[in-house]
């Protein structure tokens, strides 16, 4: 654990002479971390951005984190092909038409049939 008289001044310096800079992000309303599975919403977050030679790294320090699922999609990248191959119409119709009809393909179709 550092020392007290560690501060942030000193951190910024020795980042600076090993070529690193530092900055917060300001106006950050939250931070969403994505997986397969989940979303982690860190809200109240401060970021910094840590800028080197290798790339740029962030820091995030939160308050509020709020865990949920991912709903996955009833449809895939192959029915929304196939929806708007057979209606005759864009992919993001296609894919807008998929979820109205909660992943139905027939009744995707017949929905861009009348358009």
């Amino acid at each position: 654990m550092p020392s007290p008289s560690f501060d942030n001044r000193q951190t910024r310096r020795m980042l600076e002479r090993m070529g690193v800079t530092m900055d917060q992000i300001d106006g950050v309303e939250e931070v969403v971390i994505r997986t397969a599975d989940k979303e982690l919403v860190i809200r109240n977050a401060v970021v910094s951005q840590m800028k080197s030679k290798a790339g740029s790294f962030y820091q995030i320090v939160g308050g509020d984190i709020e865990e949920r699922l991912r709903e996955k999609p009833k449809y895939t990248k192959e029915d929304i092909l196939l929806v708007a191959q057979q209606a005759n119409v864009s992919e993001a119709k296609a894919e807008q038409a998929l979820k109205d009809s909660d992943g139905d393909l027939a009744q995707a179709i017949l929905r861009l049939g009348g358009s």
